[in-house]
């Protein structure tokens, strides 16, 4: 039967064009790697030509994949969110799957009910989960009650024993600090975030200032929440201290940039009276005044990397493996933000 005037091309077209069955060509589509390299050629030659793009609901009830992967988040960094959407969103594009990114309401809503239906309508073939969610027990129970593969994005320590990708925050911590100590900083700060990954970032600070023999001061440890706002109220108080830091160092941007706009409000010079710095090189890090000095956590790369894993299958582990852990490099990006403490504050 010849193919209708102006329909799009469909599988039977490639597999005949190229030669081959149809299950050869979704072979190919779905990337399967028992396909003679010859044959791959062939078929995606044809599928350049004819400009072939399979339908997802077709490929869907092919088979038992669904062709989804799930993204989990409820954050109140919405850098952080956008950064690992980036990067999960081109690795499902480079696999030939979908990212289905759902946002996890906690205003009283049953979480496991929130979790149950949305697996029963999307049957993602994985889940990846954000902080704080990746240390969320009841959600990690229903995935696991589900048979739902999933992948961690820097969990807490232990990661729950589940596949996880991560950076060494407490190294990339401990570098940053000894950045401060090294341009003459001895009283420097930490505002604390209230996610697993502000530990990790609190111990490498911490590390740094008893390998230079400098007092670990509680006072100059203050609460946050990652937002902005947390960070304007841990300036206003570390500020109001009898001997206020030469040096401020913020869990993350947000915070930072809220100790920023304090000093601002208060006549406080940065760098020349106080060095800020803050951790994951957000897009605002470049654009304040001055520039913040961070370390930039490579999100993007994390996102993809857990992609990988769950279609490679290093998702699934038997019951008593070690689970796969990634570790991706960071970079310190050293701006205007940081800079010698004024003459006779060191």
């Amino acid at each position: 039967m010849n193919k209708r005037a102006g329909a799009p091309p469909t599988i039977i077209d490639v597999a005949r064009q190229a030669g081959v069955s149809i299950k050869t060509v979704s072979r190919v589509m779905n990337k399967e790697p028992t396909v003679h390299a010859d044959t791959r050629a062939r078929v995606q030659e044809a599928v350049a030509a004819l400009n072939y793009r399979p339908q997802l609901s077709a490929r869907s009830l092919a088979g038992a994949k669904s062709f989804l992967i799930g993204l989990l988040y409820y954050d109140p960094s919405a850098a952080f969110v956008a950064g690992v959407q980036q990067g999960a969103t081109l690795g499902c594009r480079e696999a030939g799957r979908h990212l289905v990114v759902e946002s996890l309401q906690e205003n009283g809503v049953d979480v496991q009910a929130q979790i149950e239906s949305m697996l029963a309508a999307l049957r993602p073939d994985g889940m990846i989960l954000t902080p704080p969610l990746c240390d969320d027990p009841v959600i990690l129970e229903t995935l696991r009650a589900n048979r739902t593969p999933c992948v961690l994005i820097s969990p807490s320590d232990g990661g729950h024993g589940l596949p996880s990708v991560c950076m060494d925050d407490a190294l990339a911590a401990e570098e940053l600090a000894n950045l401060l100590i090294s341009l003459g900083h001895t009283a420097i700060a930490f505002i604390e975030g209230n996610q697993a990954a502000s530990q990790r970032r609190r111990a490498g600070y911490e590390r740094a200032l008893k390998a230079h023999r400098l007092r670990v001061d509680p006072a100059l440890i203050v609460p946050g929440t990652f937002q902005f706002e947390s960070g304007v109220d841990a300036a206003r108080k570390l500020f109001a201290l009898p001997h206020p830091p030469t040096a401020l160092f913020a869990a993350n941007d947000f915070m930072a940039l809220g100790a920023l706009t304090e000093a601002q409000r208060q006549g406080i010079a940065v760098p020349g009276d106080l060095a800020i710095v803050g951790f994951d090189d957000s897009d605002a890090a470049s654009l304040v005044w001055p520039a913040l000095t961070t370390v930039r956590q490579p999100l993007a790369e994390m996102a993809m990397a857990a992609v990988e894993m769950l279609l490679s299958g290093a998702a699934r582990i038997d019951e008593g493996d070690a689970p796969p852990v990634r570790v991706l490099p960071h970079e310190v990006i050293v701006r205007g933000s940081s800079a010698a403490p004024a003459k006779g504050r060191a």
